[in-house]
């Protein structure tokens, strides 16, 4: 792991070259209460982006994985972790970058597109669909369950399974709490339909928390929808037809 200074945050990524020639450089956002290794490493997107000739670049978000955590949710707006993306490209000297992000990752991506397109070559927003601009996505109570006092205390299925990833993987849960509190905020409707560049939006069939793909492409005008079949939000990721579509679409878009 690297480390660097996103203002005053401490946040830790690597930097992956490509196995042979370098054909792009592409940026990895990780989910909610997930790292960079879980999401990419764990799951062989790494393996594949760089075996096709990527340099990989990929952070843990503030609160999450190895960067440094922080208790305030005003700390954790989709903003505040976009910012972090464009200080990680800046310190590596990277003025534009495909970007792919997953769940709350497709979030920040979102807000990447809308805010920095000119650091945007394409957004892979993947486990996310119009729940992006309808709802939050994931339901409530999950930070509560972050602070109950055990996994006994949490009872509803998709707060306790949040509530036992993070116990499983040591996670910082004061941390994931004010994260989720402040990670909920949205973009707009008006914003995603003026996104111009090229959009890649995946999600599982059997995926209930991301909402709809095909609606959210239906809003932006250069975005194409790919299901992943058979797959819910957590299988969905590192699915083999889901890196494949990826990879068509990276060799397609401009």
């Amino acid at each position: 792991m690297q480390f660097f200074m996103s203002g005053d945050v401490r946040i830790a990524f690597v930097d992956l070259p490509p196995i042979e020639r370098e054909i792009g450089i592409i940026v990895l956002v990780h989910g909610f209460a997930s790292t960079h290794r879980i999401n990419w490493v764990d799951t062989s997107w790494t393996k594949r982006l760089t075996e096709t000739g990527f340099r990989v670049v990929a952070l843990d978000h503030r609160g999450h994985g190895q960067s440094e955590k922080l208790y305030e949710s005003e700390q954790y707006t989709p903003m505040a972790m976009a910012g972090d993306v464009i200080a990680l490209m800046d310190h590596l000297g990277i003025k534009q970058a495909d970007i792919m992000g997953y769940s709350m990752g497709g979030r920040v991506t979102a807000v990447l597109a809308c805010r920095y397109p000119l650091r945007v070559r394409s957004a892979l927003l993947g486990g996310l669909g119009i729940h992006l601009v309808e709802g939050n996505g994931l339901p409530p109570g999950i930070a509560e369950a972050l602070e109950a006092p055990s996994l006994d205390d949490v009872h509803e299925p998709i707060p306790r399974m949040f509530r036992a990833f993070a116990d499983r993987t040591g996670s910082d849960r004061k941390a994931l709490a004010a994260c989720m509190r402040g990670s909920r905020q949205g973009v707009t409707r008006v914003d995603i339909a003026a996104i111009s560049l090229p959009v890649l939006i995946a999600v599982g069939t059997k995926d209930d928390i991301a909402g709809d793909p095909h609606a959210l492409a239906a809003i932006i005008p250069d975005a194409i929808a790919f299901d992943i079949v058979g797959r819910d939000h957590n299988l969905a990721v590192g699915d083999k037809t889901h890196k494949d579509a990826v990879m068509a679409f990276l060799a397609a878009r401009p």
